[in-house]
């Protein structure tokens, strides 16, 4: 496949400045990259684009000059094309790059650049070197994450209660470079034993052994899954939870979305997170247009985090929804 083919390319012009303008220029507007590992059609990428610009415009400050000009490029969820798509947004020279979710930012990461990041949906920025810490990030990088890699083993625990037979685990995300699975994979096997779990299996190489491995799975008795935070799976959410429906396999996820598409049961940001994360990724993007340094803004954390059932999912796998679950989930799909 041709490179042309792999990469979707949007240029947005919020202040309809021509698409040539760039953020090294005395004259003219700052340009801000926007990078995404998913498709420009994605239901996701239609809320950012849209909502995105005009957070921006309802904080800018005087200090922050003209209306920004912002360029978006859509990989599709492959990993080359999200480092191309990342090469070409460098090259332009932004005055800052948005990177959403993991892929993304691993593929600014990859590029060494210096050119300040805000990243969006990016777990484990200090396991993966983007900051120092979450309180101090030290660099040119900063942003917003929704999970702690000690969530792991909340997730397996949880599934584990509604699921109580599991005893091998598969633990899915993209094992393709870039992917922040070892602090979350930590958590897990180092509370596996107290729940019994004896195996655990990963995929491997390549995001397509992401299937073989939920097939092979099903293909055994009292087997479950825990999906990380990636975007190469939330891109294909839908697909893959029905083959997980088709393998019976009981599986707990870090978004809701999964749930509302049919999954079992997850446990992570609520429904408010992108209006929270919009707000604050605008809010440090004109900060950082205004002259302050990403060193100093703290990465920022969900304020909530929600549990969320799927009863029909739960029933069709001939699992009885626990007492105390009920009690604790947020949102109980029928």
């Amino acid at each position: 496949m041709k490179r042309r083919d792999l990469i979707t390319m949007i240029a947005v012009s919020v202040a309809g400045w021509p698409l040539s303008i760039r953020a090294g220029q005395s004259a003219g507007p700052p340009l801000i990259g926007v990078l995404f590992a998913d498709s420009a059609e994605s239901p996701f990428a239609k809320l950012f684009t849209a909502a995105f610009p005009q957070r921006l415009e309802d904080q800018r400050s005087p200090a922050s000059g003209a209306k920004a000009v912002i360029q978006y490029r859509f990989s599709g969820g492959d990993t080359d094309a999200t480092r191309a798509c990342a090469k070409e947004l460098i090259e332009m020279r932004p005055s800052v790059i948005v990177a959403v979710t993991n892929t993304s930012m691993a593929a600014l990461h990859h590029e060494a650049t210096t050119i300040p990041v805000v990243f969006v949906n990016v777990s484990d920025p200090v396991g993966m070197g983007y900051v120092e810490s979450l309180s101090h990030p030290g660099g040119s990088v900063t942003g917003a994450t929704p999970f702690e890699p000690s969530m792991g083993s909340k997730w397996l625990s949880s599934l584990k209660e509604l699921a109580p037979s599991i005893e091998g685990l598969g633990v899915i995300f993209n094992p393709e470079p870039g992917n922040n699975s070892m602090g979350f994979l930590r958590a897990i096997e180092s509370a596996a034993p107290s729940f019994a779990i004896k195996r655990i299996v990963t995929p491997h190489a390549n995001s397509a052994d992401i299937e073989r491995t939920i097939v092979d799975l099903g293909n055994t008795s009292r087997r479950g899954l825990v999906f990380l935070p990636d975007a190469v799976t939330y891109a294909r959410r839908n697909e893959l939870v029905q083959l997980i429906a088709r393998q019976r396999l009981p599986a707990i996820y870090p978004w809701r979305d999964f749930v509302v598409a049919g999954g079992l049961i997850s446990y992570g940001p609520d429904a408010g997170y992108t209006d929270e994360f919009l707000r604050e990724v605008a809010g440090y993007v004109n900060r950082i247009l205004t002259g302050e340094k990403p060193a100093e803004m703290p990465v920022q954390a969900p304020t909530k985090l929600v549990l969320s059932i799927n009863a029909r999912t739960a029933k069709a796998l001939g699992l009885e929804i626990p007492a105390r679950l009920m009690a604790l989930a947020d949102e109980m799909i029928e």
